[in-house]
């Protein structure tokens, strides 16, 4: 670890920094180059890049861990290389190879071993893949290049305060359209989050839940993070639908929760005028990874799930099994972990 980056690991809040290097990898006529690491954090693209006019981007979020051993940790990246896929087959661009985007990931981690956050501070080091469709163009079709690119940054925890319960209000807005692209992770679905969290925080909320846009009565996501509830009989709840996209801190917690600790898990509408069903709720993802919900707004009637200033129990046994896996202080499933010096 430098010693020069003079950083207060446990107070770096989730934002950009500059860090040594980042890479790239072209796709001209038909495949991808072999890549490279640039010292870099710009690109040059043409005006007429379909990635500016039309959205068609995508992006990933994964992250690495200095684990217990002093090793470092990526947590289940291919997963978030499959999803990417599927990202690029929705809207029309070229596949990653999973291999390709594993190694990719490893050597930019590599690259910036000294800004990965020691063991024990809390603080990850988030990597950020992405492809873009560039290439002069004006009518809306595909590009006829991409480029596919990851940079990385250190971070802390996603909500300021870190583990402590959040305060969330139903929007009046649509996150995504049913049959449209709610399921991958493209830059509309989040652009046209903007505004509705801009409101509510100005509110005092935390961030806003979405329902879904056909009938506004079923929970679909809070803000860019999975909804998750722990019933009073104990079981754990996240809502299912076309319009969600599947979030790998959500498939790993229901994992958990089945093979671990041996609840029952149900994935199924989630009604939001049904809410007094659950005893906990809260938020995941690779960014938030838990949040607790302490309240949950919707008009004039306020939920509040276990407390709005403490963690409930089962949120806390699930939010420590899994960073104590990503942190390499409890085994992991198999294939879970990549680890490497």
């Amino acid at each position: 670890m430098s010693t020069n980056l003079n950083t207060d690991w446990g107070n770096i809040g989730f934002s950009y920094r500059k860090t040594n290097a980042n890479y790239v990898s072209l796709w001209k006529n038909g495949v991808w180059d072999e890549g490279k690491l640039v010292k870099e954090n710009t690109l040059t693209i043409s005006m007429g890049s379909p990635a500016i006019h039309y959205g068609q981007q995508c992006f990933e979020g994964l992250k690495a861990y200095r684990r217990k051993n002093g090793s470092i940790g990526l947590f289940r990246a291919d997963q978030n290389a499959k999803r990417m896929q599927e990202s690029c087959r929705r809207i029309l661009m070229p596949e990653v190879p999973v291999e390709k985007f594993i190694e990719a990931v490893k050597m930019v981690v590599k690259a910036n071993e000294e800004f990965i956050p020691p063991y024990g501070s809390g603080a990850t080091l988030y990597i950020r893949p992405f492809v873009i469709g560039v290439g002069d163009n004006v009518g809306i079709k595909p590009a006829t290049e991409y480029i596919f690119c990851i940079f990385v940054t250190p971070v802390g925890p996603y909500f300021k305060g870190g583990m402590s319960p959040i305060k969330l209000v139903v929007s009046e807005y649509d996150r995504a359209a049913p049959y449209g692209t709610g399921a991958v992770k493209v830059g509309g679905n989040y652009a046209a989050s903007l505004l509705p969290h801009k409101h509510v925080t100005h509110e005092g909320y935390t961030d806003c839940v979405y329902l879904d846009p056909k009938t506004h009565t079923k929970i679909e996501e809070v803000g860019a993070a999975n909804f998750f509830g722990i019933t009073k009989d104990n079981i754990f709840v996240t809502p299912i639908s076309p319009s969600i996209l599947p979030s790998i801190t959500k498939n790993s917690l229901l994992y958990i929760t089945d093979k671990v600790f041996g609840m029952k898990v149900e994935e199924r509408d989630v009604y939001v005028n049904n809410l007094d069903e659950f005893a906990e709720a809260g938020a995941c993802g690779t960014a938030a990874v838990i949040s607790p919900i302490g309240s949950l707004t919707n008009g004039k009637d306020k939920y509040i799930f276990y407390s709005e200033t403490e963690v409930g129990p089962v949120t806390k046994k699930l939010y420590d099994h899994l960073i104590g896996i990503q942190f390499g202080e409890v085994e992991a499933p198999e294939g879970w972990m990549i680890e490497f010096k």
